[in-house]
């Protein structure tokens, strides 16, 4: 059965909205996965980890009949294709893909959790998925969005 799922996109490293493009445009190629709703891009400053540059972030509806682990397997592919480098926690990216909502899903994996943790605390999140996932959320300081 396929299950809707939101995704959490961003970059911060090298051509920022491009890295973004690529890394759907991978998702789309998937024969498992269709894309719904992609948001509108958003530039925000880091959360945590070292000094680093401005992130463009976004949020992505997709259908899938791929479980949470499967669908984990392939986003990392298309991090690592992308130029992914994991050195440090909430350190600079290429491409950052995480998954927000599984339908009808709740894990609590060392390195998969469902729905994801933090996505309530941070309105790089919770902007662009308000776009595409028709919710309203309560979003307290501004964000340049970026068409």
């Amino acid at each position: 059965m396929k299950r809707k799922v939101y995704l959490g996109v961003g970059s911060n490293l090298g051509n920022r909205r491009l890295n973004i493009k690529k890394a759907l445009e991978m998702l789309g190629l998937h024969k498992e996965i269709e894309i719904l709703a992609v948001s509108s891009l958003h530039e925000t400053m880091p959360e945590g980890g070292p000094a680093q540059g401005k992130y463009l972030n976004g949020a992505v509806a997709i259908r899938t009949k791929l479980s949470p682990r499967e669908l984990l397997n392939e986003i990392n592919k298309i991090e690592s294709s992308l130029g992914r480098v994991r050195l440090e926690r909430n350190g600079p990216r290429t491409i950052d893909i995480d998954i927000l909502i599984y339908e009808g899903c709740k894990i609590c994996d060392s390195d998969l959790i469902i729905p994801h943790p933090r996505m309530n605390e941070r309105e790089f999140v919770l902007k662009p998925l308000a776009e595409i996932a028709k919710v309203k959320v309560k979003v307290k300081a501004k964000v340049k969005v970026l068409l």
